[in-house]
């Protein structure tokens, strides 16, 4: 008996692109095209009938875009309680506003559609894992670029921190890898990944990628660099 297999719903509005990909997920034998929606709101709709395991959202869409359903899709997920679906967003450009404020809303990561084949169908499997698409790296530069300044207050949930969390959540935050954390440290990766856990759940973030806007949008790094404030 095998495993059912990460169940993909897409959502565009080009029915070409749409077909392409559907060819390519439906060839994976742990992957499978669920449904398809062209717009964003079709797509809410689907998500909350078929409960899918990931989506692949367009960003720029007639109706409701997906940053908008991005963000309506998990508020329901989140308020009956359910696991929500991960998703990735498409984006025509790079360091891309859409993408980015995407990312504020939840979704676990952006690809470029002219993305290589493998590298899609390797970020769903990725995210369905509960990782990120994106290195936190990569997120530091896309806030950075689009110029992303603190706007909240640090919530108190903060402060419940332990002096080695913190210390380990601004390195995270100014994009430093596992290993790079482990190494500032002197700790085993495997000790810096079970604080990151534990910083996440404290603060209710639902991956690296969040914990990087949440410093950001907190003032707890320097948007003209990357590196942590103490």
């Amino acid at each position: 008996m095998t495993d059912a297999p990460i169940s993909v719903l897409l959502v565009d509005d080009q029915s070409l692109f749409r077909a392409g990909i559907r060819m390519l997920v439906d060839s994976q034998p742990d992957l499978t095209i669920v449904a398809e929606a062209e717009d964003g709101a079709g797509g809410v709709e689907r998500a909350i009938e078929l409960e899918p395991d990931v989506i692949l959202m367009d960003v720029r869409m007639p109706v409701m875009d997906g940053i908008a359903a991005t963000g309506a899709i998990l508020e329901r997920f989140d308020a009956s309680g359910r696991p929500a679906p991960k998703i990735i967003v498409l984006t025509t450009f790079d360091l891309d506003e859409a993408a980015a404020t995407a990312l504020r809303r939840g979704a676990s990561g952006f690809l470029l559609k002219d993305t290589h084949p493998e590298f899609l169908l390797a970020a769903i499997r990725t995210v369905y894992a509960g990782n990120a698409v994106i290195a936190p790296g990569a997120t530091v530069e896309l806030f950075r670029h689009v110029g992303a300044a603190a706007t909240a207050a640090v919530p108190p949930a903060f402060a419940t921190l332990t002096s080695r969390e913190h210390d380990i959540f601004l390195f995270a935050a100014a994009g430093l890898s596992n290993s790079e954390i482990a190494a500032q440290e002197f700790v085993s990766e495997a000790t810096v990944k079970t604080h990151i856990s534990r910083v996440l759940s404290k603060l209710g973030l639902r991956d690296r990628v969040q914990l990087v806007i949440f410093a950001y949008e907190h003032g707890l790094v320097d948007p003209g660099s990357v590196h942590p404030r103490g």
